[in-house]
């Protein structure tokens, strides 16, 4: 029997991805710009996070800011914004195998590298390329991935992720890649620390059901299947044997949860008041 869906009650934040849920390729998804505010104007936190190994935090705020989305670069998680910190963890001095547009947000192209950082590089996955990040790997060195998604939808359709290309290099060079994003559960963790949650008050809305809605739940926080972006049929039978939401899309969503939200605050301010009047000192009157 599937596990029953976490209560909409008891979730108090959001991790909400991007590409898919709040936008599409061009342009923002219906009713999106809509649900992100009606959000701010429920107070309920929330962070953005997303994937995306192609464009930086700042781009992708100023991207969604066109859109008519209210965001500020502090909201937006990336693996790119997580790498930095693992790497210095680590030690590691890295190669970078990822898109040209990415390299602001990463650490510097070591000269003498002893690892590989691969993410989305998108038509700069040549031979050439893939081959010196094979060579700093046979050699030795140690791989992070900052994301293994298969595909995503882009504006001409269906598109190869960085997953298939780090596949090939843990093939070739039999390593095994460290991973950054999702769905990776130390990702999912640090993003609820930033709404100063626990992981269970916190729930991660997104339309890829492996990365996104199954990664969340196994870091113990709730899933939420959203039909949009690379939704396809299948997913929400899976989504749902596994405990989690699904719903049409991000607006329809929140309108479920900001409900479930306010019947929730109204009750502890119900059940405040009962216990203050109970608690109260009983005075009588003299005779």
């Amino acid at each position: 029997m599937a596990p029953e869906p976490k209560p909409l009650r008891d979730i108090e934040g959001l991790l909400i991805d991007a590409g898919g849920v709040l936008y599409q390729g061009d342009e923002a998804m219906d009713g999106s710009v809509e649900a992100l505010a009606r959000l701010r104007k429920a107070r309920i936190p929330f962070r953005l996070l997303t994937n995306t190994t192609r464009t930086t935090r700042t781009a992708l705020a100023h991207k969604l800011r066109g859109f008519g989305f209210t965001v500020d670069e502090g909201e937006i998680v990336t693996p790119a914004s997580a790498a930095i910190a693992v790497l210095r963890r680590d030690g590691a001095r890295p190669h970078l195998l990822v898109h040209p547009d990415l390299l602001p947000d990463c650490p510097p192209e070591a000269p003498a590298p002893d690892a590989v950082l691969i993410g989305d590089a998108g038509k700069h996955f040549t031979f050439e390329n893939m081959n010196r990040a094979f060579n700093v790997l046979i050699g030795g060195g140690k791989l992070y991935a900052l994301g293994k998604n298969r595909f995503f939808r882009g504006s001409q359709g269906l598109e190869l992720d960085a997953g298939p290309f780090v596949a090939a290099l843990e093939y070739a060079a039999e390593v095994e890649a460290v991973l950054i994003g999702k769905p990776a559960r130390d990702f999912f963790l640090a993003a609820a620390d930033a709404l100063t949650l626990a992981p269970q008050k916190v729930a991660m809305v997104g339309d890829d059901v492996e990365s996104d809605v199954e990664g969340a739940i196994a870091a113990g926080l709730a899933g939420v299947l959203v039909k949009t972006g690379k939704f396809r049929d299948g997913d929400e039978a899976r989504a749902k044997k596994g405990g989690a939401h699904v719903a049409a899309s991000l607006a329809s969503f929140v309108e479920e949860f900001v409900q479930a939200s306010a019947s929730r605050s109204a009750f502890a301010a119900a059940f405040t008041a009962s216990r203050d009047t109970s608690s109260a000192p009983c005075r009588l009157k003299k005779p």
